[in-house]
């Protein structure tokens, strides 16, 4: 259970970021010229392999960030990081089967509940997961794509 906190605490602050983050892309593929539908935000960040590797660098940066790691300390590292590429997969429209991929976490509120989580604790968890971005030369447009995903669940996240 406190495993599922922390994983949910590192997307928390992800979200964060994400409030601040760019402008979904809301245009579409086909007005007039036809061809192919863009492609997903997570296609574009590398799939499942691309999400990995920054999910294991982003937790590697949180657990050394003093500000925020005593979130984390008993944080089992293998789950925390399953949890993170689910539902940064989920949030960045990964798709198999002809459906989305399941995030199977506890909903953001739920992780938290009780977790004396400050806005700045959040903030310092945004600016590990945009320096981690900004390490992995994830391109601008697709970097405020994913923190606008996320961002969301700041509310749900923070509590005093």
């Amino acid at each position: 259970m406190k495993l599922r906190m922390t994983l949910m605490s590192i997307l928390a602050v992800a979200s964060l970021a994400a409030c601040g983050g760019g402008k979904k892309d809301d245009t579409m593929a086909g007005g007039g010229g036809g061809g192919p539908p863009p492609a997903s935000l997570y296609d574009r960040l590398g799939g499942e392999a691309g999400i990995t590797g920054v999910v294991d660098q982003f937790v590697g940066n949180v657990v050394k960030d003093d500000r925020i790691n005593t979130f984390f300390k008993n944080a089992d590292p293998v789950h925390l990081k399953k949890m993170l590429v689910e539902q940064i997969s989920n949030a960045a429209g990964c798709m198999k089967d002809g459906k989305p991929c399941p995030y199977t976490g506890k909903d953001m509120k739920t992780a938290h509940t009780g977790m004396p989580i400050k806005e700045a604790d959040f903030n310092a968890l945004v600016e590990d997961l945009a320096k981690t971005l900004d390490d992995n030369k994830v391109p601008a447009k697709e970097k405020g794509e994913l923190l606008g995903a996320l961002g969301p669940l700041k509310s749900q996240i923070v509590s005093q």
